[in-house]
């Protein structure tokens, strides 16, 4: 069969993946938005179904007042007798933790600290011990991939931090991975910096601590070098072992706007790559070690199909899973029904770091028109394409002295400008309308059977290499104003 990538669209970075039986299960990472880390659940690697979020209460995870691309980084997932364990990173505070649970469609543990410090942590179970890894500094002062063994049942030490391998040179060594094939220990990671240069690097040895021996043509899968195409940013792997013993990468990348335009807007998202070992032991991955946009392989059965949603609605998506808030949201300001939403507006907006009225979905593909009727009593209420608190375009109907009009608003760092007014006199109600394509956002009302164009902006200027950050756009509805209510309906994301 033919397979195309990304299998997972939108921004859901970092994917870690673990199989039970016949079934897979991957997390993302989530940053400042709430429910923290989603997870996926999938039967044939290709097509992949939200189930749910690792940490759903607010004891969980401290998000108060984080900054955008704070908060849960790079998540690992594994399964050991029986129970799930979720491992992850607060930036924001810099603790490592994890969670877990026996029931991956019910409820999960609150958080066990691990005292290693910096990021993207791993859980290897080997022999009724546990070993945790994650990047940094060990208990000498030496950087690398740093590891310890600890009581999964506490979280304490049971041994001193070391580090077990520094990479093979490139910056921001990140991402470990231990795995045991075939008597070997291999140790996966991801080196560059998830942007333009990132790459998956490996090395392999016989003992679990080191030493390691790195794979002589690492990297074993990069994209850093194809300059004009599509997939960029490729690395931050997890391997999976199918049920017919086949191997294959589960990793981030992204899609820029254009050819010669090395923009990203939608996040960082989820791309599958075949794996294969060699009589050596050594393994390669994908096409000369890099990801195409298609593969085709005889490893998955041509009965399978790959399926993708071209349209969202409140009807046919789940408020949860599906959506999320920024950080924690207070309750009493959402009534969410099957067919509406009903926001009550703070004093709190989308410019500050906490967490205002607001409800989104990710985008997940560079062409859509995205349409919703909103009503309002005052304040101010609408579309928002949000990257983060300093990025993004607002359309939205607004209360004043005067009446009621649609405002057509930019937010580009330090520049807010309203580029484009319509009045709407004495009605509280528009149908508001925006469509997207790989480097514009077209703002429309939609009024006496025609949509009126307020404006244009361009996607660069909401993309990480303008905004910073790790995150991308979510198509968000907010009210704001203190003791505003407005009501949103008939929504739709077509894409196209």
């Amino acid at each position: 069969m033919i397979y195309h990538n990304p299998v997972i669209k939108g921004f859901y970075p970092d994917p870690s993946v673990c199989k039970v039986e016949d079934t897979y299960y991957l997390v993302c990472s989530s940053f400042q938005y709430f429910p923290g880390v989603p997870i996926f659940e999938s039967k044939d690697l290709i097509n992949w179904k939200q189930i749910g979020h690792c940490l759903t209460r607010v004891s969980q995870i401290q998000l108060g007042k984080v900054s955008s691309s704070g908060g849960v980084f790079a998540p690992t997932i594994r399964h050991h007798n029986g129970r799930f364990y979720m491992t992850t990173t607060n930036d924001t505070t810099r603790q490592n933790f994890y969670v877990w649970t026996d029931d991956i469609y019910g409820e999960w543990s609150e958080p066990i600290d691990v005292d290693q410090g910096g990021i993207d942590p791993d859980l290897y179970f080997e022999d009724g011990k546990v070993f945790f890894m994650s990047n940094g500094k060990d208990d000498n002062g030496i950087g690398g991939i740093v590891q310890c063994e600890i009581d999964i049942e506490t979280g304490d030490k049971l041994s001193p931090s070391r580090s077990i391998w520094q990479g093979t040179g490139g910056r921001y060594l990140e991402s470990p991975h231990m795995y045991k094939i075939n008597g070997r220990y291999y140790l996966m990671a991801a080196e560059g910096g998830t942007e333009y240069g990132h790459m998956v690097t490996y090395a392999r040895g016989d003992s679990i601590s080191g030493p390691f021996e790195a794979y002589p043509n690492n990297p074993v899968l990069t994209n850093r070098n194809l300059g004009g195409y599509e997939l960029q940013g490729v690395g931050h792997g997890d391997l999976i072992q199918d049920n017919g013993g086949n191997w294959w990468m589960l990793h981030l990348g992204f899609r820029q706007i254009g050819q010669w335009l090395t923009y990203h807007h939608l996040g960082r998202e989820v791309f599958l790559t075949p794996v294969t070992f060699s009589e050596d032991g050594w393994f390669t991955a994908g096409h000369n070690g890099t990801v195409l946009t298609s593969f085709e392989t005889d490893r998955i059965s041509n009965h399978v199909v790959q399926q993708e949603k071209k349209t969202f609605t409140f009807e046919n998506t789940d408020w949860n899973p599906e959506w999320c808030f920024l950080r924690h949201p207070a309750a009493e300001n959402y009534r969410l029904e099957i067919d509406k939403a009903q926001l009550k507006g703070t004093g709190v907006s989308l410019d500050m770091p906490e967490s205002p009225t607001f409800i989104g979905i990710r985008q997940r593909d560079f062409n859509a028109e995205i349409s919703c009727d909103v009503q309002l009593t005052s304040g101010e209420a609408g579309i928002t394409l949000y990257m983060d608190e300093h990025h993004h375009y607002d359309l939205a109907v607004r209360k004043e002295e005067t009446g009621y009009k649609v405002i057509e608003r930019l937010n580009i760092g330090d520049i807010k400008s309203i580029e484009s007014e319509v009045e709407l006199g004495n009605v509280n109600h528009a149908t508001l309308k925006i469509r997207a394509s790989h480097e514009r956002y077209s703002f429309f009302i939609h009024a006496n059977g025609k949509d009126i164009l307020l404006g244009t902006a361009q996607t660069r200027y909401l993309s990480s290499e303008v905004a910073g950050g790790f995150t991308g756009v979510l198509i968000g509805l907010y009210a704001f104003g203190e003791g505003s209510m407005a009501e949103f309906s008939k929504f739709t994301c077509d894409y196209f």
